[in-house]
């Protein structure tokens, strides 16, 4: 007997605004956020969205506009009200969701666009960033500075996540074609993975299976490491028709995983078995955000540049 068909999918319209990244809560089941620009993110103002997600639609909650386009956001993980966002004038934002208008904080180090902020999950009160500058910064909320400063890649940064376990440990991708491991305490990278034959534009950490990499790329491919061995994939999963744009590993269990793509979809993968076991094709853009919920195992989340957030519910997976 076949498995009965998913609902249809929530959608909504960030009229306007392209849809950069989107991300649930860690705190509030039905908040998601969508970092979004306007123009397609190359000119023109950016749009924070934060939105309540319910079986009966996708509501506004709350918006904060920006100078410039947002390529992406992150719940802090210490205080429930609070998100950082990364814009294109290299500008980095914290937003408090019960304040109206204005961030609460602003940092303008970084001298080019920012990709990436990814708050870390086991001492919450640091965040990091990564910018086409070739540069990544580490940041305390409190502080007005930069913590500390790498730069060691060749082209620009894409993605910086932090390791799941381990509170010193992120990794980094890049227009390099590399990913590169560092550990807060040291001054350069302790790892660095020939990954793809084309820019890395996707990285995440698989957060059952310590030390276990997914990568996605220009060359349309995903790609599972193992960094103990780092000079072979552990499996290459294929199926994309263009490059990846973001790859999110599942909050619920080690072997699923979450993809965005310029081919305006949105998979869902098995991980051992290297095969998508959804796709979703309602955009009509390149689909260049996605995100698990932590609260509804099968709830997945999309924005894409078709101005649109799109919500899916599957059986738990």
């Amino acid at each position: 007997m076949a498995a009965p068909s998913p609902p249809p999918p929530l959608a909504f319209k960030t009229q306007g605004y392209n849809g950069y990244a989107v991300e649930y809560s860690p705190f509030f089941e039905n908040r998601l956020a969508c970092a979004s620009g306007a123009n397609f993110g190359i000119v023109g103002n950016g749009r924070l969205w934060l939105l309540n997600v319910s079986p009966g639609g996708i509501q506004p909650e709350r918006t904060y506009d920006t100078q410039d386009g947002l390529f992406d956001c992150a719940w802090s993980e210490n205080h429930e009200n609070q998100i950082v966002t990364s814009s294109g004038d290299g500008s980095i934002k914290l937003w408090d969701a019960t304040l109206p208008d204005f961030p609460i904080r602003n940092w303008a180090e970084h001298t080019r666009e920012v990709f990436s902020v990814n708050w870390n999950l086991v001492q919450k009160d640091i965040f990091v960033s990564g910018s086409w500058d070739m540069t990544i910064k580490l940041w305390n909320p409190e502080i007005q500075q930069s913590l500390r400063t790498w730069q060691e890649h060749t082209n620009c940064i894409y993605v910086t996540t932090w390791s799941p376990t381990d509170t010193n440990i992120f990794a980094s991708a890049s227009g390099d074609n590399t990913i590169k491991l560092w550990d807060t305490r040291h001054p350069t990278s302790i790892q660095t993975i020939p990954a793809h034959t084309s820019e890395v534009l996707a990285l995440d950490w698989n957060k059952y299976q310590p030390g276990v990499l997914v990568s996605g790329s220009v060359d349309n491919t995903i790609k599972v490491w193992d960094i103990r061995y780092p000079s072979r994939e552990r499996n290459w999963l294929r199926g994309h028709e263009y490059a990846v744009r973001r790859v999110k590993c599942s909050p619920h269990r080690g072997d699923v995983v979450v993809s965005a793509s310029y081919d305006m979809t949105m998979r869902i993968w098995d991980l051992e078995r290297g095969v998508p076991v959804f796709v979703h094709d309602g955009h009509t853009e390149f689909v260049l955000g996605c995100d698990l919920s932590m609260f509804f195992d099968g709830q997945v989340a999309s924005c894409a540049w078709d101005e649109s957030v799109h919500v899916v519910s599957l059986p738990p997976m």
